[in-house]
């Protein structure tokens, strides 16, 4: 993985564009908004979400228990090829709750499940937040049912610490389950 600094605002003195063997990572702009967009009008990418319901807000949900992002977040990191630039979803890596752990989150495209896109950037994310020092956790929380996901956490060396059980006013399928969890610490981390 390689970083490369340039002059920005994204929250830091630099930009950070990380480089993985497949991928780019960089903060996302408004040009990246209607891929964004896409991903909420797809059911399959928004069943462990909203059901599987299409998300239509033009502008997002501030009320939403999801992030519905539209290209301005902080810490949010648009994924695409690096051999043909073609967008492959976003990524969230950013403070939590607590000081010093970060929260993990992601959407990919339906096309790019099972090519390991995922795990290849969310472990590229984990490390450079734990090598810059930004961070001494990182924490991910998925819904129980969702196979996929956790896989990608374990993967990466996440484990998982607590299952919640929540009464959704919109029931999902095999929310029933609870949303499980996950957390790595920097100590964990090869390097």
């Amino acid at each position: 993985m390689a970083v490369g600094l340039s002059r920005g605002a994204w929250g830091y003195s630099d930009v950070v564009i990380l480089q993985t063997e497949r991928l780019t990572l960089s903060p996302c702009t408004p040009a990246d908004r209607a891929d964004f967009m896409a991903l909420e009008r797809d059911p399959e990418v928004m069943l462990f979400l909203s059901g599987g319901h299409p998300v239509e807000s033009e502008q997002g949900d501030p009320d939403s228990l999801f992030l519905m992002p539209r290209g301005t977040e902080d810490h949010l990191w648009t994924a695409r090829r690096k051999d043909s630039g073609a967008f492959v979803g976003w990524f969230y890596f950013g403070p939590g709750q607590e000081e010093n752990v970060a929260e993990l989150g992601y959407r990919l495209r339906r096309k790019e499940w099972g090519q390991g896109f995922a795990s290849e950037a969310a472990s590229a994310l984990v490390d450079w937040g734990f090598r810059s020092g930004r961070y001494d956790k990182a924490i991910a929380c998925t819904m129980a049912v969702n196979a996929g996901s956790r896989r990608v956490l374990e993967k990466i060396g996440f484990r998982h610490v607590r299952t919640d059980f929540v009464d959704w006013a919109d029931a999902i399928p095999g929310g029933e389950q609870g949303e499980v969890w996950y957390e790595v610490l920097r100590t964990e981390r090869p390097g």
